[in-house]
């Protein structure tokens, strides 16, 4: 059976982004639709299926499903959970952490869309060594550019529509009208406002929990940073990147 045929939700949308990027901006944004979930981070990926028995090995084998199969199966059925209880017509999820394992996204979901959502790369380090207090500026710099690779990585395998934090921040109607028509769903003027709507709890570990996204409304972003300013560790990722 084609993969794709077994999925309840075949064609759900990804956004992969690095760490410390906007994306739950992005996502209340797209959440404020009455026809678009984008709930909190699900960290599907990191759901794991065990089987603890020789029987249930056994009948799993014979029914043709392995443990990497099964583990799909509860994704897809988490993901469809959310989408059914939301009762609207497209979910996205937003876990930064997809951008790390998109391959393995992929081959659960071989008709997903994605999303890349790009930031410059010296505002995402900035933001991540003020958000990771327990870590060091080079550990959190190391994360970054992990990140950064993967997400370069994704751009260059797969098709999708990319926008910017800083053109999300400088105008959230003419992004949003882009990725509505790349979602083929129409403009609804009350996403700007994501205030008005609830996105449930801002926690740490499942999005942002600043004050900032509390706020209810798109706040203006940072200038970009000068190319004098551009440490030499994250030039090359501004250059493939476009911000440089």
């Amino acid at each position: 059976m084609i993969v794709a045929a077994e999925r309840l939700v075949p064609s759900p949308v990804f956004i992969l982004s690095s760490i410390r990027s906007g994306s739950t901006l992005l996502r209340c944004l797209l959440n404020s639709h009455t026809q678009i979930h984008a709930p909190h981070e699900l960290h599907l990926v990191d759901l794991s299926v065990r089987l603890d028995s020789e029987f249930s090995q056994l009948a799993m084998r014979v029914a043709g499903l392995d443990g990497r199969q099964l583990e799909h199966l509860l994704w897809d059925r988490v993901l469809h959970r959310e989408l059914v209880r939301s009762g609207k017509q497209v979910i996205v999820d937003k876990t930064p952490a997809n951008a790390l394992r998109w391959k393995r996204v992929a081959e659960c979901w071989p008709d997903a869309r994605y999303l890349f959502l790009l930031r410059h790369p010296v505002r995402i380090l900035e933001s991540a060594i003020l958000a990771r207090p327990h870590a060091t500026p080079t550990e959190s710099a190391e994360l970054v550019r992990l990140f950064l690779t993967r997400l370069i990585e994704a751009r260059e395998e797969n098709q999708g529509c990319t926008v910017r934090y800083e053109d999300l921040a400088r105008d959230p109607t003419v992004i949003t009208k882009k990725i509505c028509d790349w979602l083929d769903v129409r403009w609804e003027p009350q996403m700007i406002n994501y205030g008005s709507r609830d996105h449930g709890p801002f926690l740490p570990g499942i999005g942002d929990f600043t004050q900032r996204i509390r706020v209810g409304r798109v706040l203006p972003g940072r200038p970009d940073p000068g190319s004098a300013e551009v440490p030499e560790e994250l030039r090359t990722f501004c250059q493939s990147l476009g911000y440089l």
